[in-house]
């Protein structure tokens, strides 16, 4: 494995971790926030107007946070960088079996020799 293989492993571990942590963060403020707003409303009685208003708060940030998971755990492993590049060498190997194939009809045809090649901005007009 070459350097340049080991950075970019490195980079994406760092990130990877930094996206965790990020997450862990999150968690551990929203417990202290849940208790900090369980005890304004109950001990202090800040907004006692609104009967128990924490429970719609701690319900929306726990929603908020649930989302946060799913981004970190679930989203970035099948939408991520990997994915990206799986799915463009996907779409080139397409294209470049459709340019064969064209190639080798224009060669039947008669309209090319099989010595000519298609300049790439004429494969690209053709919309392959």
């Amino acid at each position: 494995m070459d350097s340049k293989e080991q950075h970019e492993q490195y980079e994406k571990a760092r990130k990877r971790i930094k996206q965790k942590k990020r997450l862990y963060y999150h968690f551990v403020l929203f417990l202290i926030g849940s208790v900090f707003l369980i005890a304004l409303n109950i001990f202090f009685k800040v907004g006692e107007q609104f009967g128990e208003w924490f429970k719609y708060v701690v319900a929306f940030w726990f929603f908020v946070w649930v989302l946060h998971f799913v981004n970190v755990f679930i989203t970035n492993r099948f939408f991520g960088k990997d994915w990206e590049r799986i799915e463009t060498e996907k779409l080139l190997k397409k294209y470049n079996v459709n340019v064969e194939k064209l190639e080798k009809n224009l060669i039947k045809k008669g309209i090319i020799t099989p010595d000519d090649q298609l300049p790439s901005s004429e494969k690209k007009s053709l919309n392959l």
